[in-house]
């Protein structure tokens, strides 16, 4: 399609005298991943529970596939994949019977549930009922399932919560590849490596405001400091100096620091993600 694939114009909610979202405004492009990064409450679920259809926005207008979301609209539901922080499977299923029969609902007959197993790493766990599967097996069931259906627009909330490395990485590998299939993803996580590392750009968001949206690396690069660290031991001691990239003599100092003796490391002050954020909001990522 031309054109956005999720479309959020000054949209905002309240859960009674609460107010959860606060007039936001973004786009998300096919085959672009959107990471919304900000600490619990912050509105992130929020969102994306008004984008697919479970709350009705209070005031502002939204679009999936440039139809609007207050409509029960089947189409919008048949093109969309959702995996919730919430782990809402079906127990007495295995993971094969789960994928079929969510996949029934989209009217699929013919779901190649060995492959979807295989991408999330469970294809040795097929014939296994969800009862007796661990928090990170049912976090990657529910990535497989949100992907039964081929999506054009993915809501992932917090996918790789309580996944260990190995399998979290596994994760990010399929979120990058349903990008570059064209899906467009909204990604929701408090985790800022892991929206550096997927993110084409993210949204700041915190008590219900987007405070900035752009890529990583021009956030960084504008809220960073433009300096290089450089750790020498001297005398037996180490010791940190900082040298300005934009100072007159950088170029003399860093050829001074690769050249000493006792260099240990050197590296750039580059701001994190997260360092950007407090400076925004004055609120960690993790509260």
């Amino acid at each position: 399609m031309s054109g956005p694939a999720i479309e959020v114009d000054g949209v905002t909610f309240a859960y009674g005298e609460r107010e959860a979202v606060r007039g936001i405004s973004f786009e998300v492009a096919p085959g672009e991943i959107l990471g919304f990064l900000g600490p619990n409450g912050a509105g992130k679920s929020t969102t994306i529970k008004i984008l697919t259809g479970q709350l009705q926005p209070g005031s502002g207008a939204a679009r999936i596939l440039g139809r609007d979301v207050k409509r029960d609209d089947p189409a919008i539901q048949a093109q969309i994949g959702v995996c919730f922080e919430e782990k809402n499977l079906y127990e007495n299923m295995t993971a094969e019977e789960n994928l079929r029969f969510f996949g029934s609902l989209f009217g699929l007959k013919h779901i190649d549930t060995g492959e979807l197993l295989e991408r999330v790493g469970l294809a040795d766990r097929a014939g296994t009922r969800v009862s007796g599967f661990s928090k990170g097996m049912r976090q990657r069931l529910m990535v497989a399932r949100a992907l039964v259906n081929e999506p054009k627009v993915l809501f992932l909330d917090e996918p790789t919560d309580g996944l260990d490395p190995v399998s979290a990485k596994t994760i990010r590998t399929l979120i990058a590849r349903e990008a570059e299939r064209g899906a467009a993803v909204l990604l929701t996580t408090h985790d800022m490596w892991e929206a550096d590392e997927l993110s084409d750009r993210v949204a700041f968001i915190n008590e219900g405001r987007i405070y900035a949206i752009d890529t990583p690396e021009d956030l960084k690069l504008r809220y960073g400091k433009r300096a290089v660290k450089v750790r020498l031991r001297e005398d037996g001691e180490v010791v940190e100096h900082s040298v300005p990239l934009d100072a007159s003599d950088a170029g003399e100092r860093l050829k001074e620091a690769v050249g000493a003796a006792g260099l240990l490391t050197i590296h750039t002050e580059e701001a994190t993600l997260e360092n950007i954020f407090i400076q925004m909001t004055g609120r960690g990522l993790e509260g």
